[in-house]
C-alpha cells in the first residue's frame, strides 16, 4: 500500500489511545476473564447513514436553486446578478462562523440533537420561503434562504461520523459516500428541477405562481423528514460496530476538551495541508456550480434549462465518482494515492471543460463537464476519509468542519473572483484561474505525510484479541470464538 504501510509502522504520536500498550492490557483483562470488546453491526445502520441522506439532500437542493436560474431571479425581484449569487453565497458565508459551536454541540449532544436542529431549521426556511414568493419580498427570501443556509452547517461534516459512529471498519468509506451521496443528489435536483418548475415566462404573475409551486414542494418533502428523524433517528448504536468506536466510547466526557481537540488539530501538519487543498478543489466545484448559468448563457443564450441539465451531469458524474472512491478506499485503503490521482484529475477535467465551453457544440459541454464532476465532486468523500485517518481519535465532526470551514472560505473568493474576471474578460480567464488553484492544490497533496492512525488503531485491537483468544485457549483448552452478527 506504499506510503500508507510505511506509516502503520512508523511511529504513532501520544494522541492515539489504541498502542502496544493495548496488548499488555488485553492479557490483564483476560486474568480477570474479561473478553476483549465485542462489536456488532446492526441492518438499521442503513437506515440511519439512507435517512441522513436524504435530508440533506433537501437541503443541498436549495443552494442551487436560485443561481440555477439567475436570469429569471433576477427579472422577478429586480435585483442584480451579484445579489442572486449571495443566494448560493450565504451557505459559504454563514458556515464559517457557525462550524465551530455547532461542532463543539455535536461532541457533547450528538448525532440525534444535531439531526433535530438541522431537519427543524431547514424546515422552517422552507415555509418562510413559501411567503416569500412576490417580486417585493425579496428581503423575506434571503431570510428563508439564510436559515437553509444554517441547517447546512448541521449536516455537512455529518458523513464521517455516522459512518465512523454505525459501520464496521470495511465499509465506513462507502458509507461516508453515501453520505456525501445525497448531498450531490441534492444539488444534482437543484440544477435540473428550477429551470422546469420556473420557466422563463413574461408575465410576473405566472412566474410567482411557478416560483410558489416550486416552494410548497420543497416545504412538504422539508415537512415529512423533520417528522421522520423524530420517529426514526437514533443516536448510536448500543453495541460498537468497531474496537476504534469502543476505544472511543471509553474516553469520558470529563476528559474530553473540544478547544485542545483544535489545538492538536491545527498542530497537526499532515491534516493542515489537507484542509488547504479540501478547500481549493471544492471552492472550486462551488465557483464552478453558482456560476454556471452565467457561463452557459453567454455562449449559449436561451439554454437555462440546458445550464440545469449540465450542472445535472457535473454533479450525477460526481456521485458515481464518490461511490467507485468510497468503495476503492475500502478495498485498498490507499488513501493518499487515490486522493493526489483524483485531485490530479480534477486539474485536467477543469483545463479541458475551460478550453471547450466557447466550441459552440452543447454536447461537448455535456462531455467535458460529466469528466470534471466525476473528479471534482468525486473528490468528497476521499478528503473527508482522509481527515479521519489523519486525526483519529479526534472527533469526525470536528475534522469534516474544518474541511468545509476551509471550502467555505475558498468558495467565496473563487466565486466573487472569477465573477469579476468574467465579467471584466471572459468565461475562459475565470476558469483559467480556477485551474491555477487545483494545480497548487495538487502539488501541496503530494506532500501530505499518509499517517493512517484509525487503520492503525483498528489493526492493533484486532493484534490485541488475537492475542486474547490465543491465551484462553492456552489456560483453559477452551477455543474462545467471536460470535456472528449479521
Amino acid at each position: 500500500m506504499g506510503d500508507e504501510s510505511k506509516s502503520m509502522e512508523g511511529e504513532v504520536n501520544d494522541n492515539i489511545y489504541f498502542s502496544k500498550a493495548a496488548v499488555t492490557d488485553a492479557e490483564v483483562n483476560l486474568e480477570h476473564h474479561n473478553p476483549p470488546s465485542e462489536t456488532h453491526l446492526y441492518r438499521k445502520r442503513w437506515i440511519m447513514v439512507l435517512l441522513f441522506s436524504s435530508y440533506s439532500l433537501c437541503n443541498s437542493y436549495q443552494w442551487i436553486q436560485y443561481g440555477i436560474i439567475n436570469n429569471i431571479f433576477m427579472r422577478f425581484y429586480g435585483v442584480d446578478s451579484f445579489a442572486i449569487d449571495w443566494m448560493s453565497m450565504i451557505y459559504m458565508l454563514t458556515y464559517i462562523p457557525l462550524i465551530f459551536p455547532v461542532s463543539w454541540l455535536l461532541d457533547k449532544k450528538g448525532l440525534r440533537v444535531i439531526a433535530l436542529v438541522a431537519t427543524a431549521l431547514n424546515c422552517a426556511g422552507t415555509w418562510i420561503k413559501v411567503a416569500s414568493a412576490r417580486p417585493d419580498l425579496f428581503p423575506v427570501t434571503i431570510l428563508g434562504q439564510f436559515m437553509c443556509s444554517v441547517a447546512q452547517v448541521f449536516i455537512l461534516g455529518m458523513p464521517s461520523r455516522i459512518a465512523s459512529v454505525w459501520f464496521g471498519s470495511n465499509e465506513v468509506s462507502t458509507a461516508c459516500s453515501i453520505g456525501v451521496f445525497g448531498n450531490q443528489l441534492g444539488i444534482a435536483i437543484g440544477f435540473l428541477v428550477p429551470p422546469i418548475l420556473v420557466p422563463n415566462v413574461d408575465d410576473l404573475d405566472k412566474l410567482a405562481s411557478h416560483i410558489r409551486v416550486m416552494f410548497y414542494i420543497t416545504a412538504g418533502v422539508a415537512t415529512f423528514l423533520f417528522v421522520l428523524v423524530v420517529i426514526v433517528f437514533q443516536e448510536r448504536p448500543e453495541i460498537p460496530p468497531t474496537h476504534a468506536q469502543a476505544a472511543a466510547r471509553q474516553i469520558s466526557p470529563e476528559s474530553y476538551s473540544y478547544t485542545a481537540s483544535i489545538l492538536r488539530l491545527l498542530r497537526n501538519k499532515a491534516f493542515i495541508l489537507l484542509v488547504i487543498t479540501y478547500g481549493l478543489n471544492v471552492g472550486c466545484f462551488y465557483a464552478v456550480s453558482t456560476l454556471l448559468n452565467r457561463m452557459i448563457i453567454e455562449h449559449y443564450p436561451g439554454e437555462e434549462v440546458n445550464a440545469g441539465r449540465i450542472g445535472l451531469t457535473i454533479v450525477i458524474a460526481g456521485m458515481v465518482g464518490s461511490l467507485i472512491c468510497g468503495i476503492w478506499l475500502d478495498r485498498s485503503k490507499t488513501y493518499k494515492q487515490t486522493t493526489l490521482a483524483v485531485y490530479l484529475m480534477s486539474l485536467v477535467g477543469m483545463v479541458i471543460y475551460a478550453f471547450t465551453l466557447n466550441l459552440g457544440h452543447l454536447w461537448v459541454v455535456f462531455i467535458t463537464a460529466g469528466t470534471l464532476g466525476f473528479f471534482m465532486t468525486g473528490y468528497l468523500p476521499l478528503g473527508f476519509e482522509f481527515a479521519v485517518e489523519l486525526t483519529y481519535p479526534e472527533s469526525e465532526g470536528t475534522s469534516s468542519g474544518l474541511l468545509n470551514c476551509s471550502a467555505q472560505v475558498f468558495g467565496i473568493i473563487f466565486t466573487i473572483c472569477q465573477g469579476k474576471i468574467m465579467d471584466s474578460f471572459n468565461t475562459l480567464a475565470g476558469n483559467l484561474f480556477l485551474c491555477a488553484f487545483l494545480l497548487i492544490g495538487t502539488f501541496i497533496t503530494a506532500f501530505i505525510k499518509s499517517d493512517l492512525r484509525r487503520q492503525l488503531a483498528n489493526q492493533q485491537a484486532l493484534a490485541a484479541a488475537a492475542l486474547g483468544r490465543s491465551y484462553v485457549q492456552d489456560h483453559t483448552g477452551t477455543s474462545l470464538l467471536p460470535s456472528t452478527h449479521m
